[in-house]
C-alpha cells in the first residue's frame, strides 16, 4: 500500500479474526515505533510484543475501554520510564504518539488492523507484563486482521469539515 493510501485507510480496529500475524510482520510494526521521531533523540521508549493468548486476556483488564485486547492476535505495550518533571512527561508522551502512529502505519500497509487503549490500573499491567515499577505501561496498541473488513481509503472519513480545522496563515 503506498504511504497516502494507508493514512486514508488507517482507522481504530477492535475486533480481529482468529489469525496470526506473523512474527515478521510484528517485528516490522514494532521497528516503525523504533524509526519515530523523538525529542532530541532520546527515545525514552520501550515496547513489548505480546502473542500469548493468556496475557492479552489478562492486558484487556487494565483499562475499561481495552477489552479488545482480548481478542487481538498480538498487542505491543509502550513503556516509559516514570519522568523527573512534567516538562519531560509531556515531551515524552508526544513521542510516544508518534511511535505509536508510526505503529499504527506500518500495521496498516500490511494489512493489519491496530487499536490503542490507555492504561489505568498500572500495578496490574507492570505485573502482567514484568515492567519494573520505576517505568509506566502507557499505552496499549491491539494489533489483528480486522474481522469486519479489510483495510482500504475511507472516501468519506467520519472527521470535522476539513476547512474548519486548517487555517492559513492565521486562526
Amino acid at each position: 500500500m503506498e504511504t497516502w493510501d494507508a493514512i486514508r485507510a488507517r482507522r481504530n480496529v477492535r475486533g480481529y479474526t482468529s489469525e496470526a500475524v506473523p512474527a515478521d510482520h510484528l517485528t516490522r510494526i514494532a521497528e516503525a515505533g523504533w524509526r519515530a521521531p523523538s525529542a532530541s533523540n532520546r527515545q525514552h521508549w520501550d515496547f513489548i510484543v505480546v502473542t500469548d493468548r493468556s496475557r492479552l486476556a489478562e492486558l484487556s483488564t487494565v483499562w475499561r475501554a481495552a477489552g479488545h485486547i482480548a481478542g487481538a492476535a498480538a498487542a505491543i505495550a509502550l513503556v516509559l520510564p516514570l519522568p523527573p518533571d512534567e516538562r519531560t512527561r509531556v515531551v515524552d508522551q508526544y513521542d510516544l504518539g508518534q511511535a505509536t502512529y508510526a505503529m499504527m502505519l506500518a500495521a496498516t500497509d500490511l494489512g493489519i488492523g491496530t487499536g490503542h487503549s490507555s492504561v489505568g490500573d498500572q500495578d496490574r499491567a507492570r505485573a502482567i507484563l514484568g515492567v519494573p515499577d520505576t517505568h509506566e505501561v502507557a499505552y496499549l496498541l491491539g494489533i489483528g486482521y480486522p474481522a469486519d473488513r479489510p483495510l482500504r481509503p475511507i472516501a468519506r472519513p467520519d472527521r470535522r469539515p476539513f476547512d474548519e480545522v486548517v487555517h492559513r496563515e492565521r486562526w
